[in-house]
């Protein structure tokens, strides 16, 4: 079996219907969408009663007023600078969406509104945080788009993908730049020389692999701080919008969180790894192939042969060819 013909075939599949029928009983419905999102199939991690609940509430609330479940998923509308994939979507976007098409196709046919799988995405502050120029931030999010609508053919014709770029929730792009700086004063006139006492050993890795480092930041010592305070202002600004915190809403995303608010089921079946920062991988096995996702570092470190695809429909620099871990 050839790469094309493999990812045909994975295309193809969700196409299929699980055999199942659209439920009347509210009850009914409301268990089998539980049941759905919380499958071991998808969900790599556990979670907490609080987060259980507000699934539970979120669950009831669309299905009295007969609405698509709302899964919210956040995440950077970049791809990573140190992959020669960027700034363009590749094999991970696809097999990211192939992967939570699969998750809630079972809920789109025991629903009849269906779901409505929304990516809020963290777009224009991405060129102050990591000196991504904005440009590029606009094509990732250009070809992200072409990516759904390609993808809509093989999907449940009520299952509905979104994109909604951060910036989009404010007045303006001067409203929302004016509101990041606002928060940023307020946070700066409160530390020990404007800057946060430490940033932990996590937090500092992340910084330090998306950040394109300007050569005024190398001559800073401090740049990292710098930075998570940045982020710690967007945070309050982002979070002040309520687009997330609303009790419909169920959050999504690749790995836990914190907080707890969100349900990790990974990238693929066999990833974790955040699909922006990450390229699409084939990995063969038992005559057929994984779909994962590794990081620059795996990529750096990892051996493998190149073999060229061509699906209809999927265009784009990055769809041309597909690596195979040797």
């Amino acid at each position: 079996m050839t790469a094309q013909d493999y990812i045909q075939s994975k295309l193809e599949e969700l196409r299929q219907p699980d055999g199942l029928c659209i439920l009347e009983n509210n009850g009914e419905i409301e268990r089998a969408v539980f049941k759905a999102l919380m499958s071991k199939k998808f969900r790599k991690y556990s979670v907490d009663k609080a987060l259980e609940q507000h699934i539970k509430q979120a669950i009831h609330l669309h299905v009295e007023n007969n609405e698509p479940i709302n899964i919210t998923f956040v995440h950077g509308a970049y791809k990573l600078w140190r992959l020669q994939e960027s700034p363009e979507v590749d094999w991970a976007e696809l097999f990211s969406l192939m992967y939570y098409t699969k998750w809630v196709k079972v809920i789109c046919e025991v629903h009849k509104p269906g779901v409505w799988f929304d990516f809020f995405l963290d777009d224009l502050i991405i060129s102050r945080l990591n000196n991504i120029d904005v440009a590029e931030i606009h094509k990732y999010i250009k070809s992200y788009q072409e990516l759904m609508d390609f993808l809509k053919q093989y999907q449940p014709s009520n299952l509905h993908m979104t994109i909604t770029p951060v910036t989009s929730r404010f007045d303006s792009e001067t409203a929302f730049y004016e509101d990041v700086d606002e928060k940023l004063q307020k946070i700066t006139a409160n530390g020990p020389d404007g800057l946060s006492a430490c940033v932990d050993p996590p937090t500092k890795e992340a910084v330090e692999l998306n950040v394109r480092l300007t050569d005024q930041q190398r001559q800073d010592p401090k740049w990292a701080e710098k930075v998570c305070l940045l982020y710690n202002a967007y945070i309050m600004a982002r979070s002040e919008l309520g687009y997330c915190n609303n009790p419909e809403k169920i959050l999504a995303a690749c790995q836990p969180r914190p907080s707890g608010t969100r349900i990790s089921v990974g990238s693929t079946k066999d990833s974790v790894m955040k699909f922006w920062i990450g390229a699409g991988v084939l990995k063969k096995r038992d005559g057929s192939y994984r779909r994962i996702i590794h990081s620059s570092n795996q990529l750096d470190a990892g051996a493998y042969n190149f073999e060229d695809v061509n699906i209809k429909g999927l265009s784009g620099k990055n769809f041309q060819k597909i690596r195979i871990a040797k």
